[in-house]
């Protein structure tokens, strides 16, 4: 299957899994009010960083080593033991400390903790050998069926009366139906699974002893906002900030389908190859890494307080911080894709030193700003963090790699924005003008789809590349699309 249509099978999956939360959180917020919905992001936000150190980078060193070709089923086999023994560590640490997790997440919460941390190892682990088996579009079918059956579960225990407590069995249960699915595909595709020796282990610590920061940059990036400002402001803002967030996250998916895409394509190249091998691949990547964020931005600044005002009536108050985070979005779409070419082409060590200012920058300036100017302050420091780390992953790529920037590509899809941009504000003015609808959803919804249509239009036409991209991954013939 060609890279293109992988990416195109992976994004869909991923959108209409978006698609299905944003239902699903609307649906949460509107019944159940923001202050559940925050117990419940930073619950989750503790979860993700137990799970740094439940899998210790070993996610990344699966997919590397198995995309390599080599013993596959034994490196599985010694992902599996050690993610094993500290799942069964962190359990222990999480239950004795059952009482100080309650107080600060307002919820007796270390139950689901402890289980939600189970399948979430466990679907990493299933996610990690997929991408190394180059089943990536098994992997991302198996995202809409998590999200799916996890909002179903959630709304439908919320219907029978339940509150707080369904936004996590809906977790643990979305989670463990595609462990199911996901971990069939693996053993059906696994070469075979056998007893791992000294050296499969020590391969992949040799990858993960640096790969296990990116972990903890991706949970940080996510969630040390989130975390920090569990310490400085109520549940109720909490949920505000997390439905902001989740616009933001909604932004950067192809990014995300991208990273998993070209990340074993790249490891085998280079692996059989060398580095400089990988070049055009990169620039494909940062091409592409904005795509969606760049309308999503001027998108969010016209209409961030209407999108918002479909969550219930206190969430428009969080539009400037939805700003904010969607430019943070945009710059982690693009150092995602730098950060996936050093672990392709095993240099961890360089994505390591990267890592290592974001985390200490993403810390920092989340305690400073947050305690002097709130959530603003949060979404400010997390944008200035992952812009910082993208100007570093750039340098270090570029002392390796000889590629050319896209600016003309990615100065195009700005062009396109801005023309669209335009447009919306326009048809914007006109409904607070002459009320035409009154109707804020119907509204939203008339005007992303005029957007998107304006700015992938306009884009088709003056960007030959996004033509000829388009033209060989469509399975069908687009009249406008010239050869």
């Amino acid at each position: 299957m060609k890279l293109g249509q992988t990416s195109i099978i992976d994004f869909v999956s991923n959108f209409v899994s978006s698609v299905l939360g944003f239902v699903a959180t609307v649906y949460i917020a509107r019944i159940l009010g923001p202050e559940p919905l925050g117990i419940y992001q930073v619950t989750i936000g503790l979860v993700s960083w137990l799970a740094i150190f439940g899998e210790v980078g070993l996610s990344r060193a699966i997919s590397k080593r198995v995309s390599e070709g080599s013993d596959p089923g034994k490196y599985a086999a010694a992902g599996v033991t050690v993610i094993g023994l500290l799942f069964a560590v962190l359990a222990v640490g999480v239950f004795f400390f059952r009482e100080e997790v309650a107080v600060y997440v307002e919820f007796p919460a270390s139950g689901y903790m402890i289980l939600i941390l189970l399948v979430v190892l466990l679907d990493s682990l299933v996610s990690s050998l997929l991408i190394g088996l180059k089943l990536v579009h098994i992997n991302g079918l198996t995202v809409p069926i998590k999200t799916g059956s996890r909002a179903v579960v959630q709304i439908g225990l919320i219907v029978a009366g339940a509150s707080t407590a369904a936004l996590f069995i809906g977790h643990i249960f979305g989670f463990t139906i595609v462990v199911v699915i996901g971990g069939y595909y693996v053993l059906r595709n696994l070469p075979s699974v056998a007893v791992p020796e000294q050296k499969h282990f020590e391969d992949l610590f040799d990858f993960a002893k640096y790969s296990w920061l990116g972990n903890l940059q991706s949970r940080m990036f996510s969630y040390t906002d989130v975390l920090v400002l569990g310490y400085f402001v109520s549940s109720g803002l909490i949920g505000i900030y997390a439905a902001a967030w989740n616009i933001g996250q909604f932004l950067i998916l192809f990014s995300g389908t991208l990273q998993s895409t070209l990340f074993p394509e790249m490891s085998e190249i280079s692996t059989k190859e060398d580095a400089q091998a990988v070049s055009r691949i990169v620039e494909q990547s940062l091409m592409f890494g904005g795509l969606f964020l760049i309308p999503g931005l001027f998108g969010g600044i016209l209409l961030g307080e209407r999108l918002l005002r479909i969550y219930g009536p206190e969430f428009p108050r969080g539009a400037f911080v939805l700003s904010v985070l969607i430019v943070a979005n945009l710059f982690m779409g693009y150092q995602t894709q730098l950060m996936n070419t050093l672990n392709a082409i095993d240099r961890p060590d360089l994505a390591f030193r990267v890592n290592v200012v974001f985390v200490v920058a993403n810390v920092t300036l989340n305690v400073v700003l947050i305690s002097l100017y709130g959530w603003v302050g949060a979404a400010v420091a997390t944008a200035s963090s992952i812009g910082l780390s993208l100007v570093l992953a750039y340098r270090h790529v570029n002392a390796i790699i000889e590629f050319d920037l896209p600016v003309g590509e990615i100065a195009r899809q700005w062009i396109a924005g801005i023309l669209m941009a335009g447009v919306v504000y326009g048809g914007l003015r006109i409904e607070e003008t002459y009320r035409l609808i009154g109707h804020n959803f119907a509204i939203v919804v008339l005007l992303v789809i005029v957007g998107a249509s304006i700015y992938f239009t306009i884009l088709l036409g003056i960007s030959t590349a996004f033509r000829k991209t388009v033209d060989r991954n469509v399975p069908v013939a687009l009249p406008f699309v010239s050869k």
